[in-house]
């Protein structure tokens, strides 16, 4: 079975330098409806006006990922950490027993669009950590492409958690199957353009949350870029 979560019908913030649309509860938006699905419990996507940004802010015990889509994101943290990320990159950060960190645009005349992901870790504790790495755009058109999962697996970030995220570009004829264990739980974000899921078409911000499903099917992309999750039940 699955369930389609339209883009309108998220939950949306305006902080005038910060304008995000949450796809779970988070923050000052709840929706006991929309607490999580499985083990991912976030996606913030958000826009960060020219010269702004997230100051300095703790966090612990949560695999955070984080994936732009346009402009550049600038991270600072407590590990000693400065990077620029910008599209293409995928970035994981491990919170472990606690790190502090900071996320700013200091483009001064381009918005920066990007998705915070959160995902709940097998196991609380340990030391926190961090991973950076480019996944060039030709090995995710027309295909999914692993960008994290718990053993690094093709080139992928690692992360502590029982989870697989995969992305990819499609446009016309461009197709992939990808096969799930109908026992777990997977979650489709289209973050842009337009693209056919499972037979029903989805456009940019809408989302499918899938159980007892045993694949997921796409094809009929229009400008679509779609990250799909493995996840634990």
């Amino acid at each position: 079975m699955f369930k389609i979560r339209k883009s309108q019908d998220r939950g949306y913030a305006d902080h005038g330098w910060l304008k995000s649309y949450h796809s779970f509860s988070f923050a000052g938006y709840y929706d006991p409806a929309h607490l999580g699905w499985g083990n991912l419990l976030v996606i913030n996507d958000d826009r960060i006006a020219p010269g702004a940004g997230f100051g300095r802010h703790g966090h612990r015990d949560m695999e955070i990922i984080s994936y732009v889509l346009s402009g550049e994101l600038v991270h600072q943290d407590s590990m000693g950490n400065t990077t620029t990320i910008p599209p293409g990159d995928i970035q994981r950060m491990s919170a472990g027993t606690g790190v502090q960190h900071s996320e700013f645009n200091h483009a001064k005349n381009q918005v920066t669009h990007f998705l915070q992901i959160w995902i709940e870790p097998s196991l609380v504790g340990g030391a926190p950590g961090y991973e950076q790495k480019t996944i060039p755009s030709v090995d995710k058109q027309g295909k999914l492409r692993l960008l994290a999962s718990p053993q690094g697996d093709e080139g992928s970030v690692t992360i502590r958690a029982d989870a697989r995220l995969y992305a990819g570009f499609f446009n016309a004829e461009e197709h992939a199957k990808l096969d799930i264990d109908p026992s777990r739980k997977a979650y489709v974000h289209l973050a842009r353009g337009s693209l056919t899921v499972n037979g029903v078409l989805l456009d940019g911000g809408d989302a499918m949350l899938l159980e007892g499903e045993d694949a997921i099917e796409l094809s009929q992309g229009k400008d679509a870029e779609v990250l799909v999750f493995d996840l634990a039940s």
